[in-house]
């Protein structure tokens, strides 16, 4: 089984993105008015057809990132977007069990307590079934407003997630900062610092279950490892591997194979999941390789140094230990 721990609804129906719209100009938007046959039609041109093309089973399925928007509007403007998102996740996986899980958008606000997220949480896992979250670590948009990761304003949060057995995948939204490309810079600066921030925390000795994804292969950390095991160890830290690898990880958005060779020879395989992102920030062919960028199975399948037994765990059995919610729905019986 071949499982994509990353994939975003960026094909939502236009009547999604209407409702935010009347929204944000501080009308009443009214209920959303999306049939079945619209959600199915978005998705079979779409997301169904590269899974069946590119071989994949199923892919962890969240609202689409750069539309989260924390930093647009209030706290009450955030809860009532991104309930509207989850329950629009919820019939997408509804309708194609087999094919999704469903990924929540968490309701977060510049300056607002991460607590204030907790109730929407709840509701998708405990009512709807969601096996995972997006936790954005700059709620600001590009202004870098908030604590560190590693910092106790998030631990309200994070005693949640470990009481429900839930990893958060961190991701940003998109960037009001010039200087900051959303796709290109703020996307990857965010994997980076976070990983800096977990380094530099003590947070996994206060939450030694705690589980987080860092998407986009990681940021910039695989390519600077020797950096971040210096730092480590200039700090007085343990081993950075002993440190951190017990409950971060990485996936494999990365597109091209180089890169996927860099990131599968420096961090463990034990430590990587299988991700595409489709359809997401890169969507074109490469013309050096005639193959759409993101289509990283294809890269996975090329490494010719990776044993069948560190195959599957990227394509699979990581996923299971780090996604214990879906582990046991995926069990038969």
């Amino acid at each position: 089984m071949i499982i994509d721990c990353h994939g975003h609804y960026t094909t939502a129906p236009n009547a999604l993105w209407e409702w935010r719209k009347r929204q944000v100009a501080g009308q009443d938007p009214g209920p959303l008015r999306m049939s079945d046959d619209e959600i199915r039609d978005s998705l079979e041109k779409n997301q169904l057809r590269l899974q069946r093309e590119r071989g994949t089973d199923l892919t962890f399925f969240s609202p689409r990132a750069g539309s989260m928007e924390h930093h647009v509007g209030d706290a009450k403007m955030s809860e009532a977007w991104s309930r509207q998102c989850n329950d629009l996740i919820h019939r997408v996986c509804s309708l194609y069990p087999a094919r999704f899980a469903p990924v929540c958008q968490l309701p977060q606000s510049p300056g607002v307590a991460p607590e204030n997220c907790i109730a929407e949480l709840e509701r998708c896992v405990k009512e709807l079934g969601f096996i995972g979250c997006n936790l954005n670590p700059d709620p600001s948009g590009g202004w870098w407003k908030a604590p560190p990761l590693g910092d106790r304003h998030w631990y309200p949060l994070y005693e949640k997630l470990v009481e429900l057995e839930v990893p958060a995948m961190v991701h940003v939204s998109s960037s009001c900062n010039p200087a900051f490309h959303f796709t290109g810079a703020h996307y990857i600066n965010a994997d980076t610092t976070a990983f800096m921030q977990f380094l530099s925390s003590d947070l996994f000795k206060d939450f030694p279950t705690l589980k987080f994804v860092i998407p986009h292969g990681g940021g910039a950390v695989p390519y600077h490892w020797g950096r971040y095991r210096g730092l480590a160890q200039d700090m007085g830290k343990p081993l950075l591997g002993d440190l951190l690898l017990n409950n971060v990880f990485f996936d494999t958005c990365v597109y091209h194979l180089p890169g996927i060779e860099l990131l599968l020879k420096v961090i463990p395989a034990e430590n990587i999941l299988f991700a595409s992102e489709i359809v997401g920030a890169v969507r074109g062919v490469d013309p050096e390789t005639g193959h759409y960028y993101d289509d990283t199975r294809r890269y996975i399948d090329a490494v010719g140094t990776l044993s069948a037994a560190d195959r599957e765990k990227i394509y699979s059995g990581n996923v299971m230990r780090v996604y214990p919610r879906f582990a046991r729905r995926a069990q038969p019986g």
